[in-house]
């Protein structure tokens, strides 16, 4: 496979659970042997982290598990409907925010990264307003996704 498959992972504000999906996405990509295939990268829809690092505690989460987090918050932009071609997001109101703003013709598949959850979890809360656990529990729904994610794909 020559073209790279460009995956972008999307939530609120970009610095939770969508850094943690590219991190967690990347570590397993790579754990495969795959990362010569894909360009990963996430964003929110929001703008009001934009140049924040992530979440303290979703990067203390994936470091317990050998996983560093190492991305800038980015808001969404018309460019990326061209340049990705799979754009992964945490919850319903994400997903009517990309149908909302994604130019007509665009060749992006929009969809719950959770759709991928073998165990049925189609929404990845927003864990910023909780505890430490919310973290945790999106750190096993992304892991989950990114396996079944990239087992659709026929990679392997």
């Amino acid at each position: 496979m020559s073209e790279k498959i460009n995956v972008l992972f999307v939530c609120l504000g970009n610095i939770c659970r969508s850094p943690m999906a590219e991190a967690v996405f990347a570590h397993t990509v790579k754990k495969k042997g795959l990362e010569s295939q894909f360009r990963i990268d996430s964003a929110g829809t929001a703008g009001f982290h934009v140049g924040a690092s992530s979440d303290y505690r979703s990067a203390q989460t994936c470091k317990q598990y050998g996983i560093i987090i190492d991305h800038y918050a980015r808001q969404v932009v018309t460019q990326d409907f061209g340049e990705f071609d799979y754009i992964l997001c945490m919850d319903k109101s994400n997903l009517a925010d990309l149908k909302d703003i994604q130019p007509k013709g665009s060749k992006a598949i929009i969809k719950l990264f959770g759709e991928y959850d073998p165990q049925g979890e189609h929404i990845i809360r927003d864990p910023y307003y909780g505890g430490i656990d919310g973290f945790e529990k999106n750190f096993q729904q992304v892991t989950r996704c990114s396996e079944a994610f990239i087992k659709s794909l026929n990679l392997e």
